[in-house]
């Protein structure tokens, strides 16, 4: 194997220092060994220094840095005393030897900082736990190292020592932190980290390295010996240098702040022994006075990058609900009494996309005095009225969730005016008398026969108010409103005011909750509804960007390693989720590839989910195209028949649903003969199935309507009086 020595040592470059995992032992270590004990038994030994002569201050530094004593002229002088000339010869002698101090003082502490660090390096590696092998990457001439002492069951045969790195690749080692390494010499060994961010670090920086031509014409080094993407880069060694210097600082900032606790949400213990022997250290001349420069860059990059990360996140987030308001309503299609519902038609209801526009049919009425240019003073006069009519709005409300036995009800807030003036600018040119929802209230209902329960039970009970029944957005051949989600609006004047009751069913609103408008607002304001996958979305992103959100990714998922996370804790499955996104994007197919086996697998583990769920389906969909990537046929074919088997089973819940008795008349066969005679005979039939199916539909709304709702004969009974 070749070493270190047989290369070009003098070449500048970063050398990197981390924890892997000795392979005679587990990591993290078993239940019952005490991984925090050992994390324990590394800090407290660090943070023992002990006392160290060499760092006593000898008699000449304090001499050196003495401070000179003040002259007596400089002592005692009135403001408009002159000095003489021999006073001016004083003071230009002293502060000569100020400055002089000054700059001892200065060196003294450089030189006591340098000591410290290299004693704390040195104890780094003199108190290393059981089972940890500390290594250093020195990329200036491609080498890895290990720097510590092996331990107590190292197999010293198979240890590696020295290495000269030709090739890197994210290994398949289940816990996500394997890297595979091949020698110039063509040696071939997998190092498996101690923590996650580690291994991805680490084969970032050989990636940029092995792409550089800072190894042109080292020993062992061919053409062949490029790997990664980052070869493919139109960048010269400058740049190389610069995005590797960027990304690495970053990639350390992060871990300090993991380590510390410093990031929001966090523990604090995110890693255990591992993080703790983590650096890097460039090799540059400039100094601690670099370092210290580049530190409020570091972090201003970072908080560029964070915002990033969360942009992203937040668009996974989005398209992920998107698909459960989606999942949602194909299963409430499901409902035998939907049919009849789908064939009502509301009032005024223009049967827009789930938008509206200055077409709108209902309005407020107008205020006599006040011109409609002042749009602050008609905005307040209107929030007035709307502030008269909620009491009667409140008792609406009152009676119909004591009547129907609702999952929720609210009421309020009334709209801040202007957010009613922003409202009316947006979505019907200004006329703030379009806007109907300054006075407004929700309600919950179960599933459609309440919903048609409570749209029976308005009709009767106050008919005369319905100013506008909008159903649109539930219908089958109208788009959703943007995001996913569908509702039913009531609107009705109260008190010369029209309100505005939304109506949403259970199944749909249990998605987001209460947040459903602001996951509304936000896909509004961002266009998600014209992304397929969330993962185009970091389409035209540079390589350098792309790895500097892996580094977030990774400190949102800190706490959590990929070998612990559980079916339950949905927020680290999305960030997990967004990662794959970013493996894929940039050719870490095979870390794409375990985390996408380990989504599938809590996926199918959950009770609410299982292996046929639509998040099942789409974790699968994109582990088909990965292992695609990677030559995987076979693997990929398996992957595909259960991608095909959630598709027919929801095509066959759909037919099984859809049947009805009727349909068994029709299952004749026609013969040739009679769809010569009759072309049109099939169109008829379709109309007459569905006419069918609508009159089948509304019998079971009657039924159900008999069990669940018999209150409202009597109610409509009152209602004819």
């Amino acid at each position: 194997m070749t070493t270190a020595a047989e290369n070009d040592s003098s070449l500048k470059g970063t050398t990197l220092v981390a924890a892997f995992v000795d392979p005679a032992y587990s990591w993290p270590p078993a239940d019952g060994e005490g991984k925090n004990a050992i994390e324990l038994q590394a800090a407290t030994d660090l943070l023992d220094d002990g006392n160290d002569d060499d760092d006593a201050t000898t008699d000449a530094e304090r001499e050196a840095m003495e401070m000179p004593e003040k002259p007596a002229c400089m002592k005692k002088r009135s403001f408009f005393r002159c000095c003489c000339s021999a006073d001016l010869d004083v003071v230009s002698e002293y502060e000569q030897k100020r400055k002089k101090a000054i700059a001892a003082r200065k060196e003294y502490q450089a030189r006591k900082k340098s000591k410290d660090r290299a004693r704390r390096k040195l104890q780094r590696l003199q108190h290393v736990p059981e089972g940890i092998l500390i290594y250093r990457l020195d990329t200036s001439n491609c080498t890895i190292d290990l720097i510590s002492e092996p331990s107590n069951n190292t197999n010293l045969e198979t240890l590696v020592k020295s290495f000269v790195v030709a090739s890197s690749s994210p290994s398949n080692d289940p816990s996500r932190r394997g890297i595979d390494l091949i020698s110039v010499d063509g040696t071939q060994v997998t190092l498996v980290a101690c923590e996650q961010r580690t291994a991805i670090a680490w084969l970032e920086a050989m990636d940029l390295m092995l792409a550089g031509s800072k190894r042109k014409g080292m020993k062992g080094f061919t053409k062949k010996s490029e790997s990664g993407l980052w070869a493919a880069e139109d960048l010269n060694q400058s740049e190389r240098d610069q995005i590797e210097n960027q990304y690495l600082n970053l990639a350390a900032y992060s871990n300090k702040l993991i380590r510390a606790g410093a990031l929001p949400g966090k523990s604090g213990k995110g890693g255990g022994a591992g993080g703790i022997y983590y650096s890097v250290e460039f090799q540059s001349d400039d100094g601690e006075d670099y370092e210290e420069e580049a530190l409020e860059s570091i972090a201003k990059r970072r908080a560029v990058i964070k915002d990033s990360w969360d942009f992203y996140r937040m668009i996974c987030s989005l398209l992920r609900d998107r698909r459960k308001y989606d999942e949602a309503f194909r299963k409430m299609q499901l409902d035998p009494v939907y049919a009849y519902l789908n064939s009502m038609t509301g009032l005024n209801d223009p049967g827009e996309d789930g938008t509206e526009s200055v077409e709108k049919e209902i309005s407020q009425k107008a205020i006599e005095g006040i011109e409609e240019t002042n749009k602050t003073q008609l905005a307040e006069s209107l929030v007035k009225k709307a502030e008269a009519a909620l009491p009667s709005l409140v008792e609406i409300c009152k009676a119909l969730a004591g009547s129907l036995g609702m999952e929720e009800v609210g009421v309020g807030p009334i709209k801040d005016p202007q957010a009613a003036i922003r409202k009316a600018e947006k979505k019907y040119q200004g006329n703030l008398y379009k806007v109907t929802d300054y006075c407004r209230a929700l309600v919950v209902v179960k599933d459609f026969p309440s919903l048609l329960a409570l749209l029976e039970l308005a009709r009767d009970s106050f008919g005369p108010l319905i100013r506008r029944v909008k159903l649109s957005t539930l219908k089958a051949d109208h788009k959703a409103l943007s995001g996913g989600y569908r509702d039913c609006k009531i609107n009705l004047e109260l008190k010369d005011h029209i309100c505005e009751i939304q109506i949403h069913l259970w199944p749909m609103y249990t998605v987001c909750g209460v947040d459903g408008f602001r996951h509304y607002r936000h896909c509004l304001e961002y266009s998600t509804d014209s992304f397929v996958d969330p993962y185009d979305a970091l389409e035209g992103l540079d390589r350098k960007t792309m790895a500097e959100l892996i580094v977030m990714a990774e400190e949102a998922v800190a706490d959590t390693p990929l070998h612990n996370l559980e079916w339950y804790q949905e927020k680290f499955i999305l960030d997990y989720f967004a990662e794959v996104g970013l493996f894929m994007k940039h050719g870490l197919d095979q870390w794409a590839e375990l985390t996408l086996r380990t989504l599938v697998k809590l996926r199918c583990e959950s009770p609410d989910i299982g292996p046929d769920h639509h998040e099942t389906y789409v974790l699968n969909r994109s582990l088909e195209q990965v292992l695609r990537k990677l030559g995987k046929e076979d693997e990929a074919a398996i992957v595909a028949r259960d991608v095909l088997r959630a598709e027919e089973l929801r095509k066959i819940e759909k037919e099984t649903a859809e049947k009805s008795l009727w349909d068994q008349f029709l299952s004749a066969p026609t013969s040739a003969y009679e769809m010569v005679a009759d072309p049109n005979k099939k169109e008829r039939e379709e109309q007459e199935r569905m006419r069918k199916e609508v009159k089948a539909s509304k019998k079971q709304w009657r039924r159900i309507r008999r069990e669940r709702f018999s209150f409202l004969d009597s109610v409509q009974e009152d209602a004819m009086k």
